[in-house]
């Protein structure tokens, strides 16, 4: 099995990183995310590539497409692809609310406009033949709770218009499935809002592991859990299928991942799955079986590759070559399972 391709995310050296809070660590520079990723390998085998957030320090989204190219050629010099795009769209970096005010949406749809442009330079440089650009709400679910339809039908306005100028540019637009954002918190409200874009073929979901199993549980929508806790294999596994028929169909980026059931935040970032090592003992979900509920007619989907996202680990967790290692023979187990043929 050749595909999917398997990705390093990046950003895990960015998110949740610097400011002034108490509890945050230093950014990682592009460079060393670079070098732990490359320096990662499990019986000759190594990561393909990375997916990659569009902002500083690693990269100025107002950059020329001359220090753009720096960057790409300095990707190829290892190896790697680039796959999947994040597009700068949250408040304090390019973006603002997607249920915003105009002067709002707009400053949201220039942050897609600018990874749409940043991905043709990837694109025409070579260093990058497949992924999505993906994108959230960039507000929270609580202003969301107090008019829940309005905020719905403002976002998927706003999703529409970007959905339009990345389709403009060739490219495809995936919502990340996360409890912190506003109208993506719970698995039917996710699939409320993609419907209510009705652009399937322009934009879709990118699903987490860790994310969507903190969607079973109801965290931040109770009226939408699938499980309680002390839930049974046979549950587990009944649940998993209800989420996944919903919201496969809309799914074609997707993220490896491993979740202990809890919640967390560093830095500036609110509280959302906590991403835990691969190996983790308290892991709640089972890597490789539930990668194929996700997976299943993916290349359908045209999905090339798959990521692993590991965001807010600790500095020196990330700086441990074993957990590297670990990651990867996760996901080499994904693909040895449920991968495909070019």
């Amino acid at each position: 099995m050749n595909y999917p391709k398997l990705h390093n995310a990046m950003w895990p050296g960015l998110v949740g990183k610097g400011g002034d809070e108490p509890d945050a660590e230093p950014p990682i520079s592009l460079d060393r995310m670079l070098e732990l990723t490359a320096g990662a390998e499990v019986d000759g085998q190594k990561f393909d590539g990375i997916d990659y957030f569009l902002f500083h320090p690693h990269t100025d989204p107002d950059a020329s497409d001359g220090e753009l190219k720096t960057i790409a050629d300095k990707i190829a010099s290892y190896g790697f692809s680039v796959g999947s795009l994040v597009a700068p769209v949250w408040p304090g970096t390019v973006g603002d609310s997607a249920m915003g005010d105009d002067e709002q949406q707009q400053k949201f749809l220039t942050a897609v406009e600018k990874a749409c442009h940043i991905a043709k330079v990837f694109n025409d440089h070579g260093v990058r033949k497949y992924g999505v650009i993906r994108i959230d709400s960039a507000t929270g679910p609580e202003t969301w709770a107090e008019e829940p339809k309005a905020g719905t039908a403002r976002i998927a306005e706003t999703f529409r218009k970007a959905a339009q100028i990345a389709a403009d540019h060739g490219e495809r637009l995936a919502a990340e499935g996360e409890i912190c954002w506003a109208g993506m918190h719970s698995w039917k409200d996710m699939l409320d809002l993609l419907e209510a874009v009705g652009m399937p073929e322009s934009l879709g979901f990118q699903c987490d592991l860790a994310h969507t199993y903190l969607y079973l549980m109801g965290y931040n929508a109770p009226e939408h859990a699938l499980l309680q806790d002390g839930y049974s294999e046979e549950e587990f596994f009944a649940a998993y299928k209800t989420m996944t028929d919903a919201l496969r169909p809309w799914t074609i980026d997707f993220h490896v991942a491993q979740n202990d059931g809890t919640v967390h935040g560093t830095g500036s970032h609110d509280k959302t799955g906590k991403h835990c090592p691969a190996d983790d003992p308290n892991g709640k979900v089972d890597i490789v079986k539930c990668s194929g509920y996700w997976l299943e007619g993916a290349k359908d989907r045209g999905i090339e590759h798959i990521c692993w996202d590991g965001c807010m680990f600790p500095n020196a967790m990330l700086e441990t070559p074993e957990t590297w290692n670990t990651i990867l023979k996760s996901m080499i187990d994904v693909r040895d399972t449920h991968g495909w043929d070019s």
